[in-house]
């Protein structure tokens, strides 16, 4: 499949810039397996499934990751904190990348944490290292929740838990799984009266979800890694 062949024009004021008011309240494209296509409401869900179907839904909670720095000569950056590395140092993209070499140290303007760059990436890929302060306290304290591109306005502190599933549970996302923002507890409820269970998984949606497709067939894409767990009682439940 070439890039081409999935070309389409998506008027910019088509593009929420809010959540709906009612998460379930959003609108819902069904498409059936005989081409008849449906447009209905979220809420309108369990219309179309069966007592004895199951939902695989993700825990992942994201984080307020992105967070502003300064170098050592006063120039800001911007660092977006993707994930923590076994030997503790972190993975970050940075903007401008430029100013963030290897061994700049980067602090927060009130002084209370330090990085060292220890290492570079393609697309403004850093690794970063803790000097001094606390890395997830500052991120809970001034970290703003990085919303899509497509969103063209600045986080409010709304954001903070509108931007999240109603079963984030898991920090670890950068982005949260955007399908499961309509799933209300009201919502999650009623399904499970006609018996129709809801089971976990975790998988921390990476920046890689918003990465733009530059590759002529769609094959050659590169797509970041993510992690992800899977219980045994998700598999089970799944494969029955």
């Amino acid at each position: 499949m070439r890039l081409e062949d999935l070309d389409y024009v998506l008027p910019d004021e088509l593009i929420a810039q809010q959540p709906a008011e009612r998460r379930e309240g959003s609108r819902l494209l069904v498409s059936a397996r005989d081409g008849a296509r449906v447009d209905g409401r979220f809420e309108d869900l369990g219309a179309f499934l069966e007592p004895g179907d199951t939902l695989v839904v993700n825990e992942t909670r994201v984080r307020p990751a992105r967070i502003d720095v300064l170098r050592p000569s006063g120039g800001r950056v911007e660092l977006l904190m993707v994930r923590p590395e076994a030997d503790g140092s972190w993975r970050a993209l940075a903007r401008p990348a430029k100013r963030a070499g290897t061994g700049t140290r980067l602090t927060t303007a009130d002084g209370t944490l330090t990085l060292e760059v220890v290492s570079e990436g393609e697309d403004g890929e850093r690794v970063v290292k803790v000097i001094t302060g606390d890395l997830l306290s500052t991120l809970d304290r001034s970290g703003e929740i990085p919303l899509p591109p497509y969103i063209h306005r600045a986080p409010d502190p709304a954001d903070r838990e509108r931007y999240q599933t109603v079963f984030a549970r898991i920090d670890g996302a950068v982005a949260a799984p955007t399908a499961g923002l309509h799933f209300s507890r009201g919502l999650l409820a009623s399904l499970a009266e006609r018996g129709i269970a809801a089971v976990p998984v975790v998988l921390h949606v990476g920046p890689g979800t918003f990465a733009r497709v530059d590759a002529e067939h769609i094959a050659d894409h590169r797509v970041s890694p993510e992690r992800f767990i899977v219980p045994d009682e998700t598999a089970t439940a799944y494969a029955a």
